[in-house]
This record gives structure tokens, C-alpha cells and sequence, in this order.
């Protein structure tokens, strides 16, 4: 399972030409944290072409509460699938931070992937990618532990957005408890219960919307189902957790 897109965004697949032409499409817009760039079921068709900063891509769910489908940075575009499909959103994306973005409207959007082919096949190849996610994170919703999920997602973002600091790494998209929980599917307590559990074992270490990760072997690991706390081989993981 994957937060992340490709390793290559689809603005940084284009051609710089292309690039350009895409940009001068559309006006520049700057999010505020915690605000909501793209509101689900919405009816508007604009995608968003992002400059700097993060944004969270999630949707609501029966119980009232969201899931975390991904997150999305620099390079990336978001709000595509309604413009292809002329849908109703499928999420809503919040700025994490300050987000610098393009809006470039449904219809210009259209007519620069029918002039061209290259990027109109960037975008489907980023829908299949999205998709397969999505796939595996039904999978893992279903098979592994709240223990397990969590330390995938630690090490995905210790990977992708760490820096080394302290003798760790440091995750530099500081997600409180409460969106960790939404971004494995599991609620505030059990994501407390087994950062908890990693504390103690010197896996990790956590403070005020920081996570350091202490010990990447052992996390990956238990990301694998391999291990728990203390990095015991093969080990199950606590009741409940």
C-alpha cells in the first residue's frame, strides 16, 4: 500500500514545453493549511496543478469519520478524474500546509491531453497506478494488523519524506495521531495502543506531531508481519492490535 504517487510526477514526466503550456492554462491559487482544495461530490471539474506544498487526499465514510487515500505533493496533479470523466468528485484533497497550486478548468484540461498523446498517457498510466493502490490497501484493510499497517506507513513516509537527524530519521510530514489513524483505516486509540508499544521498544520515538524512527530494520519488519516490538522473528503482535 502507497500514500505516495510514482516516483516521477506528471508534471515532471511532461516535456518542459508541455509543462509550460499546461501552467499558462490556468491561474495560480495558494491554499491555506487545513483547507479544502477539492470538496467529494462536489460538481466541479478544475484540476489542480500543484507547485509546492502537501495536500491529503481522503474521503468520508458511513461511520462519519475519513480515510486517507494518499498524499500528494510538488509535481503532482489532482481533481484529473473529474475532469476526464466529467463526474462528480471521488475525494475531497485538504492542504497539509501551504499548498501553491495551478487551476487550470476542466475543459482547457481536456483539450491539452487531445493535443497530446504523450501526456494523455502520463494520466492514464497514473489512474492504473491509483487503481492498483487502492486494490492493495482493500487487501491489507482486510488481512493485517493495525501494528502492521501502521509501520508500512511509517516506513513509506520515513522513506519518502525523512530526513536522518538525532540518530533516526525524521518524518517530515508530521501527521497528528488522528490522520495516521485515517491514513491505515484504524481508529485514534489503536494507532496510540501500538505507537505506544513501538515507543517502548525503542522503535520509534514521538512528540508533538513528530515521529523519529529509531530502528528502520525492525519497523520494516513488522511492516512485513515478520516481527514485533523488539524485533522477534515471525513474532504475532499483541491482541488488539
Amino acid at each position: 500500500m502507497s500514500l505516495f504517487g510514482q516516483d516521477r510526477s506528471f508534471l515532471h514526466a511532461l516535456p518542459a514545453a508541455d509543462r509550460r503550456s499546461l501552467l499558462a492554462e490556468g491561474v495560480r491559487r495558494v491554499y491555506e493549511p487545513g483547507e479544502v482544495m477539492i470538496r467529494e461530490r462536489d460538481t466541479s471539474a478544475y484540476v489542480l496543478a500543484l507547485l509546492s506544498g502537501w495536500s491529503v487526499v481522503s474521503v468520508g465514510t458511513e461511520r462519519g469519520s475519513r480515510l486517507i487515500l494518499a498524499l500528494r505533493g510538488a509535481g503532482e496533479v489532482v481533481g484529473d478524474l473529474a475532469a476526464v470523466d466529467r463526474g462528480p468528485r471521488s475525494a475531497s484533497v485538504t492542504a497539509l500546509g501551504t499548498v501553491e497550486a495551478v487551476a487550470v478548468s476542466g475543459d482547457r484540461f481536456r483539450r491539452f491531453l487531445a493535443a497530446r498523446p504523450h501526456a494523455t498517457a502520463l494520466i492514464m498510466r497514473q489512474l492504473a497506478t491509483r487503481l492498483r493502490s487502492a486494490d492493495v490497501e482493500r487487501r491489507a484493510l482486510a488481512s493485517e494488523t493495525v501494528l502492521q499497517r501502521l509501520a508500512a506507513r511509517l516506513v513509506e513516509l520515513a522513506e519518502r519524506a525523512g530526513r536522518r537527524a538525532d540518530g533516526g530519521t525524521v518524518l517530515e510530514l508530521p501527521l497528528p495521531q488522528h490522520d495516521l489513524a485515517a491514513a491505515i483505516g484504524a481508529t485514534r486509540e489503536a494507532v496510540a495502543k501500538a505507537l505506544r508499544l513501538l515507543r517502548e521498544q525503542d522503535v520509534v520515538r514521538t512528540a508533538n506531531r513528530t515521529v523519529v524512527v529509531l530502528d528502520m530494520p525492525v519497523l520494516v519488519l513488522l511492516a512485513q508481519g515478520r516481527a514485533r516490538p523488539g524485533g522477534n522473528p515471525a513474532a504475532a503482535s499483541p491482541p488488539g492490535v
